[in-house]
């Protein structure tokens, strides 16, 4: 029996162009948690990146690999 796959949005600050986003992409993808990563850019605003997730994380360490990333977490949004 598999289980649906959760999904969270992340809202991620300083990201202004396609290699900030390749950055992110990568550096999450490289979660054992984390499935899938897909990237709304808003240069000079607010980002949203939808992950997939494979198994429960905890906000704390998504805002260190954010933070790792050189990015800015600035909210969690979990359905």
């Amino acid at each position: 029996m598999t289980r649906d796959r959760q999904s969270i949005t992340l809202k991620v600050d300083g990201m202004t162009c396609g290699h900030c986003v390749m950055h992110v992409t990568k550096d999450l993808t490289a979660l054992d948690e984390v499935a899938e990563v897909k990237v709304t850019l808003e240069a000079g605003g607010t980002s949203d990146v939808l992950v997939t997730l494979n198994d429960d994380i905890t906000d704390e360490k998504l805002a260190e690999t954010i933070d790792e990333a050189g990015y800015a977490l600035v909210g969690v949004e979990r359905a």
